[in-house]
Formats: structure tokens, sequence, C-alpha cells
């Protein structure tokens, strides 16, 4: 009988023990990967939420800063306006490279005319446009012409329709941006011309027309030079234009990035009591069985099994055990973070981007390392104890 084969016949023939090691294993990886992918999760998310906006300020009218951040978190719509003339005051304004205008619209919740239930509206100007332009031109080619829209992950065209209903106006869904895990993935950016022209035929078309004030816009973009700092241009513009907020990106989210630190550090912390405490059950438990087995062990020491035989023996089990709770844990955690991912967002107050299949099988992979290192070395010292003892010893006992 090889090794491999011991082993699963010592695991099938003490299932009580089997069975704490092997929860102790699902605990250590699952626990790491609900821990590690919320965390990791919400900082990514607020990460590429920021990448995506492409500006370095965004200027928008006074008192409205958390109204803006619920926007581009949640996907909560949002309408304020300012004069159109701010934007060419910011460009005026030193340190300023360029500004570019955006306009804040949003679908009618639960509306016949639209084909989603809600969706939140960005009108850009092309003509000084440097926050989506990226992206058109890697993707598209060029620009969005009349009608066509860029959705985020979470905007698709319902088959039976052929098209996305704003207001009864078409919209022809040119592409689709990645997953942010904020409310930019329910988010459609199109032109300022096709925002008007939304506006002018949803009186044919639409239930009810669509909010766009006329010479105004929501905010306005802004980009420093190049290698230059925008904190310093942040004050220079409030100074210099009344009635607006200039707020740094780097700045945006910092109550969410501030959570997420400490959430991490208490993670952390749980993460460490979580896995030296099932270190503990399974080195109890290992050091039972060991000792129910002392005969037996002495049997295969007297038949010549060498300590190495006798320690890899034990080890495998183990090891066995730590894969397949390892496993187990990781299965049923990912599925749980994917089912609940609404819930868990509602009570963190943030949102976070579920990984991709790569980072999903890299945090997966790095649970279940976490997993077997903790099972063996549990298991080392009962099994190190009872490979050095004499054999006639175990035998007697």
């Amino acid at each position: 009988m090889n090794q491999f084969r011991l082993a699963l016949r010592n695991v099938a023939g003490s299932s009580f023990r089997s069975w704490m090691v092997f929860f102790c294993a699902a605990l250590m990886a699952g626990f790491d990967i609900v821990a590690t992918g919320v965390v990791g999760g919400a900082d990514d998310s607020l990460r590429l939420a920021l990448e995506r906006l492409g500006a370095d300020i965004i200027v928008i009218p006074e008192g409205n800063e958390q109204r803006l951040e619920s926007a581009l978190l949640m996907g909560v719509p949002l309408h304020f306006w300012m004069p159109d003339t701010r934007v060419e005051q910011v460009a005026a304004v030193p340190g300023v490279a360029a500004a570019s205008p955006q306009l804040y619209l949003s679908t009618l919740r639960g509306a016949t005319c639209c084909s989603v239930p809600e969706m939140f509206l960005i009108a850009y100007d092309p003509a000084t446009d440097f926050t989506l332009r990226p992206w058109l031109e890697e993707n598209l080619e060029g620009e969005l012409p009349l009608g066509q829209a860029v959705g985020g992950s979470l905007v698709f065209v319902p088959e039976q329709d052929g098209e996305l209903l704003v207001y009864g106006y078409g919209l022809h869904l040119a592409g689709t941006l990645d997953p942010t895990g904020t409310g930019l993935d329910q988010s459609m950016f199109f032109t300022m011309d096709t925002a008007f022209d939304i506006a002018r035929l949803s009186g044919e078309q639409a239930v009810k027309l669509p909010v766009i004030s006329s010479r105004t816009v929501s905010s306005a973009m802004v980009q420093v030079g190049i290698n230059e700092d925008p904190q310093p241009a942040a004050p220079a513009i409030a100074a210099a234009i009344p009635g607006v907020t200039p707020i740094v990106t780097n700045n945006l989210f910092r109550g969410q990035r501030e959570q997420i630190v400490s959430l991490l550090n208490s993670v952390v912390v749980l993460l460490g009591i979580t896995w030296v405490l099932s270190m503990a059950l399974i080195a109890v438990v290992f050091s039972l069985a060991v000792n129910e087995r002392r005969r037996q062990i002495g049997v295969l020491r007297a038949l010549g099994a060498r300590r190495p035989v006798v320690l890899r023996s034990l080890l495998l089990e183990a090891l066995l055990l730590a894969l397949a709770g390892g496993l187990a844990g990781i299965a049923v955690a990912g599925l749980a973070l994917y089912l609940f991912r609404p819930l868990i967002i509602g009570l963190l107050g943030t949102p976070f981007l579920f990984p991709d299949l790569l980072g999903l099988a890299a945090l997966g992979l790095g649970a279940l390392l976490l997993a077997l290192l903790g099972v063996v070395l549990a298991a080392l010292v009962p099994a190190l104890r009872i490979s050095r003892q004499d054999p006639a010893i175990s035998m007697r006992e």
C-alpha cells in the first residue's frame, strides 16, 4: 500500500478529526477570500473610477460635493447647473491647461420611454474633451457622431428594441466601457449635440421632457499642465470664480478611502486571529490523532518504515484535508461574495469591483496557499514528535 492510499484511508477512518481540519482550512481560505476580495475590490473600484474621470480637478456649483460623490459612486442621478461662461473663466485661471464642460442628466425611473430603469447621463463637448477622447481614439477611431453613445459596463441594448430609448430618442450604443464597480457602470456618455437633439425631439416622442437649462453646464473638467500639481490650482479657481467648488479628483471619495484603510487594518488583525486560532485547533486535533495511532505508527516503524516515511504520511493527510477544505472554502466564499455583493455594498457604504477571472484565480491561489501553510505548520509539531518516538515505546503505549 503506497503512502497516498494510506493517507486516504486514515483520513476516512477518523471522520471527526478530518472534518475539524477540513473546517479550519475552509475557514482560513474563505475568510481570506472574503476579506481580500472586499477590501481589494473596494480599492480597485475607487481607483478605476478616478481613472475614468480623467480630470485633475472637477469644478461644480457650490454646495454639491456630496451629491457628486453619490452620483459617481452609486449612480444616483443628479441635476445642478451653472452658467456655461464658467468654463471659459476656469480655463483662464493660471495653472489650468484645459477645461471642458459636461452636462448631467438622467432617464426617468421606471419610465416606459427608456430601455433601462434609470441611467446617469453625461453629455460632453467633443471640441474640448480630454476625458473620453483617449478611449474613443483607442477603441472607436474617432468621435461619437450624433445619436451614438458609449455606455458603462451595465448598459446594454435590449434585443427586442435594437437601440437604447432615452426620452423616446433612439440611441445607438457604439461601445461599452470596462467595469469600475461604481455608478459610472450604469452611466452613458454622448455629445452635447446629441443631448440637445434629445431635448428637441422629446416633445414629440417622450412622455416627459428632459430638463436642460439653456446656456448652462453641470461641471467643468480641468486638466493642469504636465507634471503640474493640481492642488494649488484648485484654490486659485475658487478665488477667481465665485459660487463654484473646485474638487481635486485625488481628494474625491476621501471618506470611502479612509474607511477602506480602517477596514484593511481590521481585516489584517481578524485574519491573523483566525489563522492562529485555526492552527491551534488543528495542532490539538492532530496531537489527539497521533496519540490514538501510536500503536499503528509503532508497528509501521517495527516493519521497517523509516522516520521520514512516517512523517510524510502524516503530513500528506494534513495536505489532503487542507486542499479539500481550502478549495471548498474558496468556492463558498467566492459564491457568497458574488451573490451578496449588493448587500455588502449597502453595509459598507462603498462599492467594490468583483475581480475578473485572472484576479479571482490569483486570489484563490493565495487563499489556498495560506490554508495549506497553516494546516501543515499546525500538523508538523505532533507529526515530528510521533515520528521520532522509539517504535517499542509506541507499541507498548
